[in-house]
Formats: structure tokens, sequence, C-alpha cells
């Protein structure tokens, strides 16, 4: 009797420490995967909303495919290219309510007078130094480089269609950018449409 007690105790204690040892497996495997599965699921998502929202449509430089613009990989995201001449806009039409783009739509003239895509990678002449909050007020309230007291951005961007974003929509965009290649590229501050006589 005395032996199966000692048996009983010793089962129950080697028990309880298997079971200890693997809960403290299973917290360290779950604390693991609750910091690296979110921050890669935020990135898929993000990268899937810049898609859907048309983000390349004028932020990335393209050239001509067999069928039709193609971006250009390692330009990606990354706007108006500093090295190219801009296009030479009809700007009388502008005034006539007409709008225009550059043949890879990373420019557009009216109105306004003429807007370069900005760079959108995590350079440092993109959003790299950005914070996320600066990112949402760019996003969501249309100003430029995310400040107070600065200009609005111009067309085409369409930011009043991002007011309502949700907030985990507009951190995944975020950090989806902040992971993608670098690219230096000083985008064109823009023309106004009375210097725009070109």
């Amino acid at each position: 009797m005395k032996y199966l007690l000692i048996i009983t105790i010793g089962v129950v204690f080697t028990s309880a420490m298997y079971s200890c040892t693997t809960e403290a497996e299973s917290a360290e495997e779950i604390t693991s995967e609750n910091t690296l599965i979110p921050n890669e699921a935020m990135i898929v998502k993000g990268k899937y909303l810049v898609d859907i929202m048309g983000c390349n449509d004028c932020h990335s430089p393209k050239k001509m495919g067999p069928m039709g613009p193609e971006i250009i990989p390692e330009l990606m995201l990354s706007g108006y290219p500093a090295d190219r001449p801009v296009a030479p806009f009809d700007l009388s039409l502008t005034q006539k309510a007409i709008s225009m783009m550059n043949s890879d739509l990373t420019a557009a003239a009216g109105p306004w007078g003429i807007s370069f895509a900005g760079n959108l990678t995590p350079d440092a002449t993109g959003l790299g130094n950005w914070t996320e909050l600066q990112f949402k007020k760019a996003l969501t309230e249309g100003k430029y480089k995310g400040m107070d007291n600065t200009r609005m951005l111009l067309p085409p961007m369409p930011w009043q269609n991002y007011i309502d974003l949700k907030e985990s929509d507009i951190q995944a965009i975020f950090q989806y950018l902040q992971s993608i290649k670098p690219v230096k590229n000083i985008v064109p501050q823009p023309i106004p449409p009375l210097l725009s006589k070109l």
C-alpha cells in the first residue's frame, strides 16, 4: 500500500510537471505566433488593399508591354521618376475642364496645374520617415506629408474616398508599404497652373 501511494504521487507529480512544461512551451509558441503571424497577416492584407484600391495605377512607373502598361517591378510604388522630363501637356485644354495624364499615369494635368504621384516606398525620399499617424492624415484628410498646415493633396489622388477607412485597414496598408523595397526617388513638386506653360 505504501509503495502504491509513492507510485501514485510520483505519477501525479510527473504528470503535473509534464503538463506545466507543455503549457509553458505552448504559451511560448502562442506568444511567438502572436508576435509574428498578425504582422505577416497585416502585410498580406495591406498588399491586398493597395492592389484593389488601385495605388499602383498612379504610384508605380510602367512600361508598355504586349497587354498594355506593365509595372516596372524595381520601381513599384516609387512615384513619378525624378529623372524623367515632364510630359508636354497641352495646358490650354486643361483650362477648358479637360484633364490629362502622362503615358504611365504617374503625372496628371488639370485646372490645378501638374501633379506628380508620390513615392510610397520606405526610402527617406518616400514614406521612410513617416509615422503611421502622418500616413493616416494624408490618406484620410488629404494633407501633404500628413502634416497640419500643409497644402491639400492634388488630383487625381482620391483621398476623399478613404475618409472612412477602418483603422485596421490603414495600419495594414502602412505596414505593407513599410515592408516593400525602398526606392530613392525625389518626386518633383507640383507645377501651379500659371507656371504650367509646357
